[in-house]
C-alpha cells in the first residue's frame, strides 16, 4: 500500500539495453511510492511469460530489435488489459501517430525528463495521454498559430498557475513534485513559443490560460 492507501500501479519495464534497464528499475523504484516496478526484462516473449504478467501499465522500449509490429504488441496488451507507455530514440511522427493509432496511451523521448516517465505511467494508468513535449510539437507543428494542444495534467498546471498560484502550491494541490510542476511549465511555455505565443511571463501566460479557456478550470482543479 502507498503512504494514500491506495494499491501502487504494478509496472513492467521492457528494454533490452540492460544498462538502461537497470538505471530505469533503480530510479523509479526510488522516485514513486505509487509505483511497484514488478518486472523488468529485456524481451517481448519474457514480459508475456513473466509470472507478474499481466501488469497495470507496461513501458515498453519502441526499439526492441525483434520484427514484431507495435500495433501487434500494443493491441496484445490491451486485449488483457495493459495500458502502453512507449520510450523510443525516435521523434518521427509517422512513428508516434502509428503508435498512438494502435492504443499507446504514452510516448517518450529517451531524451526527457526522467520525472516525466513517472507522470506518463500514472497518466496511462488513469487512461490519460502523455505525449512527450518534443514529439507533441512535432506532431502539431503545422498547427502554428492556432493554441498548442495540451494534456489534461499541463491543464491543471496552467490553470493553478495562471490563478497567481506559486509553483509549490501548484505542486502539492496536483501531489507532484516542485521539479515535476516546474517541467510542466517548461513544457507548456515551449508549446506556446512553437505555436507563436509568448508565455515567458507568468501574466503573460495567465492572459493565454483566460483567453483559451483554461482558467475556468481552476476552480475545478482540485477534483481532477
Amino acid at each position: 500500500m502507498t503512504a494514500n492507501g491506495n494499491k501502487p500501479i504494478r509496472l513492467a519495464l521492457v528494454d533490452d539495453h540492460k544498462m538502461l534497464l537497470g538505471a530505469l528499475t533503480e530510479w523509479i523504484r526510488s522516485a514513486a511510492e505509487d509505483i511497484s516496478m514488478v518486472a523488468a526484462v529485456t524481451t517481448w516473449p519474457e514480459l508475456l511469460t513473466h509470472p507478474e504478467f499481466p501488469v497495470d501499465v507496461v513501458l515498453l522500449d519502441l526499439d526492441l530489435k525483434d520484427n514484431l509490429p507495435i500495433s501487434l504488441k500494443i493491441s496484445t496488451l490491451k486485449t488483457t488489459g495493459v495500458k502502453t507507455v512507449l520510450m523510443s530514440t525516435y521523434s518521427e511522427p509517422n512513428i508516434v501517430r502509428e503508435a498512438l493509432a494502435a492504443g499507446a496511451l504514452g510516448y517518450l523521448v529517451k531524451s526527457e525528463d526522467a520525472q516525466m516517465i513517472v507522470e506518463a505511467i500514472r497518466a496511462a494508468f488513469k487512461d490519460e495521454s502523455f505525449i512527450s513535449a518534443e514529439l507533441d510539437l512535432a506532431l502539431n507543428a503545422s498547427d502554428v498559430g492556432g493554441a498548442p494542444k495540451l494534456s489534461a495534467q499541463e491543464r491543471r498546471v496552467m490553470a493553478l498557475y495562471g490563478g497567481w498560484e506559486p509553483v509549490k502550491s501548484v505542486a502539492y494541490k496536483l501531489g507532484i513534485s516542485e521539479e515535476t510542476a516546474k517541467s510542466y511549465l517548461k513544457r507548456i511555455r515551449e508549446k506556446y513559443r512553437v505555436a507563436g505565443f509568448d508565455v515567458g511571463t507568468k501574466v503573460a501566460l495567465r492572459k493565454r490560460a483566460i483567453q483559451d479557456g483554461i482558467l475556468l478550470q481552476v476552480e475545478e482543479a482540485g477534483k481532477f
